[in-house]
Protein backbone atom coordinates (compact mmCIF):
# COMPACT_ATOMS: atom_id res chain seq x y z
CA UNK A 1 0.00 0.00 0.00
CA UNK A 2 1.12 3.07 -0.70
CA UNK A 3 2.44 5.65 1.94
CA UNK A 4 1.04 9.26 1.50
CA UNK A 5 1.77 12.58 3.78
CA UNK A 6 -0.43 15.13 4.22
CA UNK A 7 0.60 18.84 4.56
CA UNK A 8 -1.30 21.02 6.62
CA UNK A 9 -1.11 25.13 6.31
CA UNK A 10 -1.27 26.88 9.94
CA UNK A 11 -3.86 29.31 10.46
CA UNK A 12 -4.28 29.10 6.75
CA UNK A 13 -7.34 31.77 6.46
CA UNK A 14 -5.61 34.61 8.07
CA UNK A 15 -2.60 34.06 5.60
CA UNK A 16 -3.45 32.81 2.51
CA UNK A 17 -3.57 36.28 0.49
CA UNK A 18 -1.69 38.34 3.15
CA UNK A 19 1.87 36.17 3.10
CA UNK A 20 4.88 35.66 0.50
CA UNK A 21 6.05 32.01 -0.12
CA UNK A 22 6.08 30.16 3.01
CA UNK A 23 9.41 27.97 3.18
CA UNK A 24 9.53 24.79 5.62
CA UNK A 25 11.08 21.61 5.42
CA UNK A 26 9.83 19.34 3.12
CA UNK A 27 10.51 15.32 4.41
CA UNK A 28 12.42 12.62 2.55
CA UNK A 29 11.28 9.35 2.06
CA UNK A 30 7.60 10.06 2.70
CA UNK A 31 5.33 10.07 -0.72
CA UNK A 32 3.84 13.70 -1.42
CA UNK A 33 0.74 13.94 -3.31
CA UNK A 34 -0.49 17.74 -2.49
CA UNK A 35 1.00 21.14 -2.85
CA UNK A 36 0.69 23.28 0.39
CA UNK A 37 1.28 26.86 -1.17
CA UNK A 38 -2.22 28.64 -2.02
CA UNK A 39 -3.14 29.45 -5.51
CA UNK A 40 -0.53 27.19 -6.73
CA UNK A 41 -0.62 24.22 -9.08
CA UNK A 42 2.23 22.04 -10.02
CA UNK A 43 2.27 20.46 -13.70
CA UNK A 44 4.54 17.71 -13.83
CA UNK A 45 5.83 15.73 -16.90
CA UNK A 46 7.48 12.21 -16.79
CA UNK A 47 9.78 10.08 -19.50
CA UNK A 48 11.64 12.55 -21.11
CA UNK A 49 13.07 15.04 -22.71
CA UNK A 50 11.39 13.67 -26.20
CA UNK A 51 11.48 15.25 -29.17
CA UNK A 52 8.30 17.12 -27.88
CA UNK A 53 9.71 18.93 -25.07
CA UNK A 54 11.22 22.07 -26.77
CA UNK A 55 7.65 22.53 -27.98
CA UNK A 56 5.92 22.39 -24.62
CA UNK A 57 8.87 24.70 -23.30
CA UNK A 58 7.99 27.21 -25.41
CA UNK A 59 4.14 26.81 -24.35
CA UNK A 60 5.10 27.45 -20.47
CA UNK A 61 7.63 30.27 -21.62
CA UNK A 62 4.04 31.86 -23.17
CA UNK A 63 1.77 31.43 -20.42
CA UNK A 64 5.09 32.98 -18.10
CA UNK A 65 4.37 29.35 -15.84
CA UNK A 66 7.20 26.76 -14.60
CA UNK A 67 6.94 23.20 -14.41
CA UNK A 68 8.49 20.29 -13.15
CA UNK A 69 10.32 17.36 -15.32
CA UNK A 70 10.68 13.99 -13.99
CA UNK A 71 13.13 12.73 -16.14
CA UNK A 72 14.76 9.19 -17.26
CA UNK A 73 18.20 8.83 -17.57
CA UNK A 74 18.09 7.10 -21.03
CA UNK A 75 16.73 10.15 -22.23
CA UNK A 76 19.05 12.71 -20.11
CA UNK A 77 21.41 11.20 -21.43
CA UNK A 78 20.85 11.97 -25.25
CA UNK A 79 19.20 15.85 -23.96
CA UNK A 80 21.74 18.31 -22.30
CA UNK A 81 20.79 21.15 -24.27
CA UNK A 82 17.73 20.11 -23.33
CA UNK A 83 17.66 20.10 -19.25
CA UNK A 84 19.81 23.48 -19.70
CA UNK A 85 17.03 25.17 -21.29
CA UNK A 86 14.83 23.78 -18.53
CA UNK A 87 16.87 25.11 -15.63
CA UNK A 88 17.71 28.15 -17.47
CA UNK A 89 14.29 28.91 -17.86
CA UNK A 90 13.34 28.30 -13.88
CA UNK A 91 11.82 25.14 -14.13
CA UNK A 92 12.42 21.81 -11.84
CA UNK A 93 14.14 19.07 -13.11
CA UNK A 94 13.91 15.84 -10.89
CA UNK A 95 14.74 12.14 -10.79
CA UNK A 96 12.69 9.19 -12.42
CA UNK A 97 15.17 6.90 -12.39
CA UNK A 98 17.76 5.91 -15.03
CA UNK A 99 15.52 3.11 -16.90
CA UNK A 100 12.00 3.21 -14.97
CA UNK A 101 11.85 -0.18 -13.36
CA UNK A 102 9.30 -0.85 -10.41
CA UNK A 103 11.54 -0.19 -7.10
CA UNK A 104 9.72 -2.58 -4.96
CA UNK A 105 11.52 -5.91 -4.90
CA UNK A 106 14.75 -4.08 -5.69
CA UNK A 107 17.66 -4.25 -3.44
CA UNK A 108 19.21 -1.38 -1.90
CA UNK A 109 21.81 -1.50 -4.07
CA UNK A 110 19.54 -2.00 -7.47
CA UNK A 111 17.44 1.16 -6.11
CA UNK A 112 20.89 3.23 -5.75
CA UNK A 113 22.07 2.38 -9.02
CA UNK A 114 18.99 3.42 -10.53
CA UNK A 115 19.60 6.50 -8.75
CA UNK A 116 23.01 7.51 -8.57
CA UNK A 117 23.42 6.86 -12.52
CA UNK A 118 20.74 9.21 -13.27
CA UNK A 119 21.98 11.56 -11.06
CA UNK A 120 24.99 11.47 -12.87
CA UNK A 121 24.17 12.12 -16.22
CA UNK A 122 22.39 15.29 -14.73
CA UNK A 123 25.38 16.34 -12.85
CA UNK A 124 26.91 16.05 -16.29
CA UNK A 125 24.31 18.36 -18.05
CA UNK A 126 23.19 20.84 -15.67
CA UNK A 127 26.03 20.64 -12.33
CA UNK A 128 22.97 19.31 -10.05
CA UNK A 129 21.92 15.63 -8.55
CA UNK A 130 18.17 16.13 -7.60
CA UNK A 131 16.81 15.93 -4.43
CA UNK A 132 13.44 15.13 -5.86
CA UNK A 133 11.81 12.38 -7.70
CA UNK A 134 9.14 10.42 -8.59
CA UNK A 135 9.01 6.61 -8.04
CA UNK A 136 7.86 4.80 -11.77
CA UNK A 137 4.26 4.14 -12.05
CA UNK A 138 4.28 5.41 -8.10
CA UNK A 139 5.80 1.90 -6.61
CA UNK A 140 6.95 2.36 -3.04
CA UNK A 141 6.64 0.25 -0.22
CA UNK A 142 8.28 0.32 3.21
CA UNK A 143 11.70 -0.64 1.82
CA UNK A 144 11.51 1.67 -0.94
CA UNK A 145 10.68 4.63 1.07
CA UNK A 146 13.50 3.61 3.65
CA UNK A 147 16.30 3.82 1.19
CA UNK A 148 15.63 6.67 -0.57
CA UNK A 149 14.73 7.83 2.52
CA UNK A 150 18.20 7.59 3.46
CA UNK A 151 19.83 8.37 0.20
CA UNK A 152 17.85 11.91 0.86
CA UNK A 153 14.95 11.83 -2.05
CA UNK A 154 11.74 13.85 -1.53
CA UNK A 155 9.20 11.52 -3.52
CA UNK A 156 6.69 13.26 -5.35
CA UNK A 157 3.82 11.11 -6.27
CA UNK A 158 0.28 13.22 -7.85
CA UNK A 159 -3.25 14.10 -6.30
CA UNK A 160 -4.10 14.60 -10.43
CA UNK A 161 -3.68 11.66 -13.06
CA UNK A 162 -4.40 12.91 -15.84
CA UNK A 163 -3.90 9.52 -17.80
CA UNK A 164 -2.47 10.98 -20.60
CA UNK A 165 -0.53 7.96 -21.65
CA UNK A 166 -4.15 5.95 -22.68
CA UNK A 167 -5.67 8.92 -24.34
CA UNK A 168 -2.94 9.89 -26.63
CA UNK A 169 -4.60 11.17 -30.05
CA UNK A 170 -6.65 14.29 -30.92
CA UNK A 171 -10.13 13.26 -29.89
CA UNK A 172 -9.50 11.30 -26.94
CA UNK A 173 -6.33 13.48 -25.03
CA UNK A 174 -10.46 15.37 -24.15
CA UNK A 175 -10.63 12.59 -21.82
CA UNK A 176 -7.15 13.38 -19.86
CA UNK A 177 -8.31 17.23 -19.86
CA UNK A 178 -11.82 16.03 -18.24
CA UNK A 179 -10.04 14.00 -15.60
CA UNK A 180 -8.05 17.03 -14.98
CA UNK A 181 -10.65 19.29 -14.14
CA UNK A 182 -12.49 16.82 -11.89
CA UNK A 183 -9.59 16.08 -9.84
CA UNK A 184 -8.93 19.88 -9.64
CA UNK A 185 -12.35 19.98 -8.20
CA UNK A 186 -11.57 17.76 -5.79
CA UNK A 187 -8.68 19.39 -4.67
CA UNK A 188 -6.01 18.17 -6.35
CA UNK A 189 -2.55 20.14 -7.10
CA UNK A 190 0.01 17.94 -8.44
CA UNK A 191 -0.17 16.83 -11.65
CA UNK A 192 0.86 14.16 -13.72
CA UNK A 193 1.47 14.24 -17.48
CA UNK A 194 3.79 13.29 -20.07
CA UNK A 195 6.01 15.04 -22.10
CA UNK A 196 6.64 12.25 -24.79
CA UNK A 197 3.10 11.89 -26.43
CA UNK A 198 2.14 14.36 -28.65
CA UNK A 199 -1.06 15.30 -27.63
CA UNK A 200 -0.26 16.15 -24.61
CA UNK A 201 2.24 18.85 -25.62
CA UNK A 202 -0.05 19.99 -28.53
CA UNK A 203 -3.34 20.01 -26.88
CA UNK A 204 -3.54 19.10 -22.95
CA UNK A 205 -0.86 21.29 -22.03
CA UNK A 206 -2.72 24.31 -23.00
CA UNK A 207 -5.61 23.17 -22.09
CA UNK A 208 -4.45 22.73 -18.25
CA UNK A 209 -2.57 26.22 -18.63
CA UNK A 210 -5.84 27.92 -19.79
CA UNK A 211 -8.09 26.07 -17.43
CA UNK A 212 -5.29 27.02 -14.27
CA UNK A 213 -5.69 30.49 -15.11
CA UNK A 214 -9.02 30.94 -15.22
CA UNK A 215 -9.01 29.88 -12.01
CA UNK A 216 -6.29 32.38 -11.06
CA UNK A 217 -4.01 29.81 -10.03
CA UNK A 218 -0.21 30.18 -10.73
CA UNK A 219 1.66 27.31 -12.34
CA UNK A 220 4.62 26.57 -10.73
CA UNK A 221 7.45 23.89 -9.27
CA UNK A 222 6.84 21.19 -7.20
CA UNK A 223 9.43 23.09 -5.18
CA UNK A 224 8.17 26.28 -5.09
CA UNK A 225 4.55 24.74 -4.51
CA UNK A 226 5.76 23.09 -1.16
CA UNK A 227 7.65 26.09 -0.29
CA UNK A 228 11.08 24.85 0.00
CA UNK A 229 13.68 26.90 -1.09
CA UNK A 230 15.67 26.76 -4.46
CA UNK A 231 19.20 25.55 -2.71
CA UNK A 232 17.02 22.13 -1.34
CA UNK A 233 16.06 21.08 -4.95
CA UNK A 234 19.35 20.04 -5.52
CA UNK A 235 22.38 18.93 -3.62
Amino acid sequence: MHSSVTFVLAALASTAFSSPLKTRDVPTGQVITECIQPGTIALTFDDGPSEYTSELLDLLAAYDAQATFFVLGSAASESASLLQRMQSESHQIGSHTYDHPSLIGLSDAQIEDQMNRLDDVLEQSIEERPTYMRPPYFDTDGHVLEVLGRLGYKVITASIDTKDYENNDESQIEVSFDKFVTELDAGGSIVLSHDIHYWTVYKLAEEMLQEAESRGLRAVTVGECLGDPLDEWYR
